[in-house]
């Protein structure tokens, strides 16, 4: 199977059908994109059904849909469940992006000489998600497929996958696979390919700190009646010790300690500090003590605070104490941890701080477990020989950070394991101003995925 040959065949139209799919602003926590959600879902079931799906449908949740398609070849061989999604995150601040989210554009970069496709959602996760729909679309093209595969394609991830459980629950039968195979993460480098063997849990809540019942004048009241941002920006700061370890009772209970033996294969890894800082800007790392970058952005625990607001922002000068204060905070949580008993002990430990002069609600949003796959099963072989197939070299195993809350998900409902095959990079700028896709990996993943089916087949047998 020559797949590299097809994929420079096809290149251009494969790149010009992501712009266009990219040029769609499905944006799931804005309710007036809904439209534009539709579109996105239709777009992506008429590219399954284009690349040979014989079944592709549209369900309808009561978020946003699921599009599923499927290949059944012979009941007999393995199933392959594809999942992505096919929603974005919000593209705001709008005056950070050098050209509109939503008008994609190629630029070269350093790191992109063959240039970039740049536009909300062109690597997390229309781009990689498009890389599989090409993929399949392949081996039907050159009769390569050598076992079933099935996609299910939804459009909630960016928002927690509220409604994705129940739509699982309620076609488990039509979604029964033998592994699961996911491109919602990345890749250390373009010469250094990796698997994701473990992701972080999440737990994401809004607290809110109300003061007086209105806002009042500072000349009047201040000094003799709490400010709430004041008290707020206090609580926050007590969350992490001078350690930078997290003070929540309990947080670290069930925290799952690494053998030096794992970290010194996780320090494998080629990673440059002085290059990490530059890229962002910064003039040194911070975090837990004891524990290097790497680790501390992959098998430790966190919490930050993702937005803080309260008071007068506008232009000039508004003299009040603000009534009340709000923040947004994620903790991103390690295997074993579980994370809804996180919510909970972070709830009653941040309501316990707080001073009588305030009152505090703490409002739990989404979150999701961590999930952790092992090296030596026959899909971690197959997704390894699959990348020895076009980089010529081994993967190499890799904590990530992030959080794909499905996933262990995944693991209970079907009892099958989740592949992160990832092809983005760091650099991509997931989630801010000027994401981006190098085109190099973008096809690159659409040359890979095909030998994944083929090994993975073969092994299963």
């Amino acid at each position: 199977m020559n797949t590299k040959t097809y994929v420079e065949k096809h290149q251009n139209r494969f790149i010009n059908e992501l712009i266009d799919l990219l040029k769609i602003p499905s944006i799931s926590a804005d309710s007036s994109y809904k439209t534009s959600m539709q579109e996105a879902a239709q777009m992506v079931a008429n590219q399954l059904e284009s690349a040979g799906c014989d079944e592709v449908k549209i369900f309808p949740t009561n978020g946003h849909a699921v599009v599923f398609g499927q290949k059944i070849i012979d009941a007999q061989l393995p199933t392959v469940l594809v999942y992505s999604h096919y929603d974005v995150q919000p593209p705001d601040p709008l005056d950070l992006w050098d050209s509109p989210p939503f008008e994609p554009v190629i630029k070269k970069t350093d790191i992109h000489p063959d240039g970039a496709i740049f536009a909300r959602g062109a690597c997390d996760d229309k781009g990689q998600m498009y890389m599989h729909v090409k993929a399949f679309e392949l081996m039907m093209a050159e009769n390569a497929l050598p076992c079933n595969v099935k996609f299910m394609i939804e459009g909630e991830e960016e928002v927690g996958s509220e409604h994705l459980e129940d739509f699982i629950n309620e076609h488990n039968a039509m979604l029964a696979n033998d592994v699961i195979l996911v491109s919602d993460t990345g890749m250390i480098s373009k010469n250094y390919p990796s698997i994701t063997t473990g992701l972080r849990g999440l737990s994401y809540v809004e607290v809110e700190v109300t003061g007086p019942n209105r806002d009042l004048h500072s000349g009047l009241y201040g000094g003799a009646v709490a400010n709430p941002i004041n008290i707020l920006t206090q609580m926050i700061a007590s969350l992490q010790d001078e350690n930078n370890r997290i003070t929540v009772p309990g947080f670290y209970d069930k925290v799952e300690e690494l053998s030096q033996e794992e970290r010194e294969k996780m320090a494998e890894a080629p990673f440059d500090l002085e290059h990490y800082k530059t890229s962002i800007g910064i003039g040194d790392v911070h975090g837990e003590k004891g524990y290097v970058t790497n680790e501390r952005n992959s098998i430790r625990p966190t919490l930050d605070v993702n937005g803080i607001w309260g008071g007068y922002i506008g232009e000039g000068a508004k003299t009040v104490i603000p009534s009340k204060a709000f923040a947004k905070i994620s903790m991103r949580l390690v295997p074993n941890q579980d994370w809804r008993e996180i919510t909970e002990l972070f709830q009653k430990h941040f309501e316990s701080i707080a001073p009588k002069s305030v009152n505090v609600k703490v409002k739990p949003h989404h979150g999701g477990q961590g999930y952790v796959t092992p090296i030596d099963s026959i899909e971690y072989q197959a997704a390894d020989k699959a990348f020895q197939d076009t980089f010529g070299k081994s993967a190499i195993p890799l904590r990530s950070g992030g959080s794909i809350p499905i996933v262990s998900l995944f693991e209970n409902v079907f009892n099958s394991k989740t592949i992160l095959m990832g092809f983005g990079l760091d650099s991509d700028a997931i989630h801010s101003p000027n994401e981006h896709f190098g085109i190099w990996n973008f096809l690159k993943g659409i040359e890979t995925i095909p030998h994944f089916y083929k090994h993975f087949t073969a092994l299963k047998a």
